[in-house]
Formats: C-alpha cells, structure tokens, sequence
C-alpha cells in the first residue's frame, strides 16, 4: 500500500502572482491534484467514490510556508494521510525547494460528502482501504480554527462564478484563498506575503448564492470571512510579512 505520494511541478505563470512567486491558490491546487492521485492510487478516488454517491470535501486547512519558490522553479509536493478521526480524515502536505529543502507544510481535515444530501457521510470501505501511517510523523497539529482579529472592518458582496465552481459543483477550496488574497489587495500582496493560512469551511458555497465578507486586519494578521444571509460559510485567518522572495511591487 502506497503510504504517501509525491508529485514534482515546474513552476508556470499561471501557477505565480505579480512578483513571480507561488500564488496561494495555485500552491493549494496543487495540494489538492497531489491528494486526488494518491486517493485514485489507493482505490479511494474520485470514480470509485461516485460509485457510492460519495466525494472527497476539505472542511478546514492549516498552511505554513518559510518562503516561497518563484516562477520556473521546481517543487515538490508530498502527501499522506493519517488515521481516520470520527468522520474526519487528516491528511498531511510537505513542499520542497529544488534541492530537497522543506519550504513549507500543511494540514487538511476532509470528509466524504454525500452528492445526493449533501451531508456528511461514513463509509466503511473507505476507510478500509487508507494506509496505517501511525508511524509517520505530523509536520504540524491538527488545523487550528481561525481567530477573528479585531481590526477595522471592510465588508464586500461575491457572487460565485464559473470558475470558482469544481465537479462537486460548489465552490472549490483553493478559491477561498483566492477570495481572501483578493480582499487584501495586490498593492499588500506586492510587498507583503501569508506566512500562515487557515481556512475553516462551514457550509459549502454554490452556484447562485450571495455571500457578504467581512475583512478586519491588525499589526500583520488579518481574518476574512463569508456569510450566506445570517449562516456563517467560511473564515479564513492568517498572518503576513515581508516578502522574501519575487519581486516587491
């Protein structure tokens, strides 16, 4: 059994943002394209899944990145996952540069979803068939949940679009992050870069909804959340510093 997976990228401009380097979003794609083959790999992917009505959803996500490599460099992405919590099924991440150095590392909590209810569902076969990689260690705790900071509020409205829609058709989890860099801005996001991500989604976002935000930034952190009506859909919380790497705008 296959108790993790690597894959080896070539950074591409589509992958990078305005200084050249890894683009948030792009780095959770890849995240999230590792993890699909690994599942296929082990018998849990998408296909099989649908068989049962079933499909992989994050419900929350941890990132920290040391640095972050540019554009035409190469990274490689490793992942594996963790005994099942309850219903929830911790899988790990670890970036590295060119020469093999760690540069970051991520935690993830995924749940199968059913298509038809679009509930949380338990599936025993599932579980079966994911490898027992107690022996492996954590490169960080289970994702820590997002704290809201206190600093001056701006608010906005998003309507979700085409391409933020994936074949779950709701909202694909790497466009949060999307959502939040855009609400920081690119004139922050020029000379400044997230050290720390979390995202904690409550309610899937989908197709035709109204989502108001609410971004608040203070001494360097910030927290950026949505709301359907008066339900709570996701918050996303991290920290920025100075960029160390591309090219500061």
């Amino acid at each position: 059994m296959m108790k993790s997976y690597a894959e080896e990228l070539t950074l591409k401009t589509r992958d990078c943002d305005l200084t050249g380097a890894w683009r948030p979003g792009a780095l959770l794609e890849a995240m999230q394209e590792t993890a699909t083959t690994h599942a296929e790999l082990l018998g849990v992917g998408r296909h099989a899944l649908l068989n049962q009505g079933l499909a992989w959803v994050v419900t929350r996500l941890e990132l920290e990145m040391d640095r972050y490599p540019l554009l035409q460099q190469r990274v490689t992405v490793e992942t594996w996952p963790m005994p099942m919590r309850r219903w929830f099924f911790p899988r790990y991440f670890v970036c590295r540069d060119e020469a093999g150095q760690e540069i970051g590392r991520a935690a993830t909590l995924w749940v199968l979803l059913n298509l038809d209810s679009r509930q949380m569902a338990r599936s025993e076969s599932v579980a079966a068939l994911m490898p027992d990689n107690r022996d492996l260690p954590a490169p960080l705790g289970l994702p820590a949940p997002v704290t809201e900071v206190s600093g001056t509020l701006q608010e906005g409205l998003i309507r979700p679009a085409y391409t933020d829609l994936d074949p779950n058709c709701h909202v694909n989890n790497a466009r949060y992050a999307d959502w939040a860099c855009n609400a920081l801005g690119a004139e922050t996001l020029g000379r400044q870069e997230l050290s720390h991500l979390v995202i904690s989604f409550a309610h899937e976002v989908r197709l035709g909804d109204e989502i108001h935000t609410e971004l608040r930034q203070l001494d360097g952190a910030f927290s950026f959340s949505g709301f359907r009506g008066d339900v709570r859909c996701f918050d996303v919380g991290g920290t920025l510093r100075p960029r160390q790497g591309g090219v500061a705008r």
